[in-house]
């Protein structure tokens, strides 16, 4: 038996790829996966990660690791986050001599630098795999102690050591890659809005503000996250009988059904995290990104720009986010969508074969 373990601090659907390919192949069948992550997605919250939640589902045992992390503000739990971080490297120890793995893959983030330094240390290869245009912090701290880097873009490849990286794609579900082009819009057009698994305060307001307007011309599906949800019930309660049925509202998104809301999806709206904008462009759906301003690296911005020059994002910078900016932009898009399509329809995705990538290159580490 070979045991794989996986690590991240925000892998959501990579992941879920990843280990999809590992279980499809016929070679690698028999591995054993594994998963060391957190368990909150916010510190100080009650709300579990997707990936404690969805991993479980698919055979994966699976570890919540006692970690600390850098927060960009100071809150009541920053101490007590950052006393956490060398019980970490201790956790990290004794969940890798329980699991004893052959080969470690990380998706970067918080919960993941100790388990990669510490499988370092123990003689484990790590295998890195960043899915942004840029870099993620906790990636260029862990490169070091890797003996792979795989990343998604080549403008990854200035923040790596050369003799080490190897590029892969990001890796999209099955699901997803198989998703046809649609050569005409929906009547109603469907406007997907997301801000990531965790959702996002920023769409969220401008959403609240122009609501009313998106339900007289689109459907709305709107994905909110938890902090944000129950206002929108309420909000949701105060529309017209007619704008409510234009209006679809989730808390979360199961990953393993995100397939069936790109495949009903015309327009995207919302962050440029990697693994929504390779969804974006596996799905071939025009999309207004709103990118996170103070992402490390402006790895967003760079993300929504990968997708611009393929044909199929706009940019709308937080800064000049505002309600006339975003409703011009919507329109726009909408007016162009059919150009849009057709430009890109025959396109292949960058990252159709990604995951077959990310498991050969993990397959040279098990003997």
């Amino acid at each position: 038996m070979t045991n794989v373990l996986l690590t991240g601090g925000h892998a959501g659907t990579t992941a879920l790829a990843v280990i999809e390919e590992i279980q499809s192949d016929d070679h690698t069948k028999d591995w054993k996966i594994f998963w060391i992550g957190a368990q909150k997605a916010v510190e100080g919250k009650k709300s579990l990660t997707l990936e404690s939640q969805v991993l479980p589902k698919l055979g994966v045992t699976t570890y919540s690791i006692i970690m600390g992390r850098l927060q960009r503000k100071f809150t009541r739990y920053t101490i007590p986050s950052l006393i956490k971080i060398p019980f970490g490297f201790i956790h990290a120890f004794y969940l890798l001599k329980k699991i004893r793995p052959q080969v470690i893959l990380s998706f970067g983030g918080f919960a993941a630098y100790p388990v990669v330094v510490v499988g370092s240390f123990l003689k484990i290869p790590v295998v890195i795999h960043d899915q942004t245009a840029a870099a993620g912090r906790a990636n260029m701290y862990s490169a070091r102690f890797a003996s792979k880097i795989a990343i998604s873009r080549v403008s990854s490849e200035q923040f790596f050591p050369k003799e080490k990286t190897v590029l892969t794609g990001n890796p999209v579900m099955k699901s997803i890659r198989d998703i046809h082009p649609r050569l005409q819009i929906s009547d109603p057009p469907v406007l997907f809005v997301a801000g990531g698994s965790r959702g996002s305060q920023t769409v969220n307001t401008l959403i609240k503000n122009v609501l009313s307007e998106l339900t007289r011309s689109f459907i709305v599906i709107h994905q909110t996250g938890s902090l944000d949800y129950r206002d929108f019930v309420e909000l949701r309660n105060t529309l017209s009988e007619e704008s409510q049925k234009h209006y679809e509202l989730h808390e979360t998104i199961d990953p393993l059904e995100m397939s069936l809301f790109w495949r009903k999806a015309d327009i995207f709206v919302g962050r440029s995290g990697a693994n929504t904008v390779s969804e974006v462009i596996a799905a071939k759906r025009p999309a207004l990104f709103i990118p996170l301003p103070f992402a490390y690296n402006d790895e967003q911005t760079k993300n929504a720009e990968y997708a611009k020059i393929i044909g199929l994002a706009t940019i709308i910078p937080e800064k000049n986010l505002d309600k006339e900016t975003f409703l011009q932009a919507l329109s726009l898009v909408h007016k162009e969508w059919s150009r849009i399509v057709k430009h890109v329809y025959k396109k292949q995705s960058p990252d159709m074969h990604a995951a077959t990538n990310v498991v050969n290159l993990l397959k040279t580490f098990v003997s």
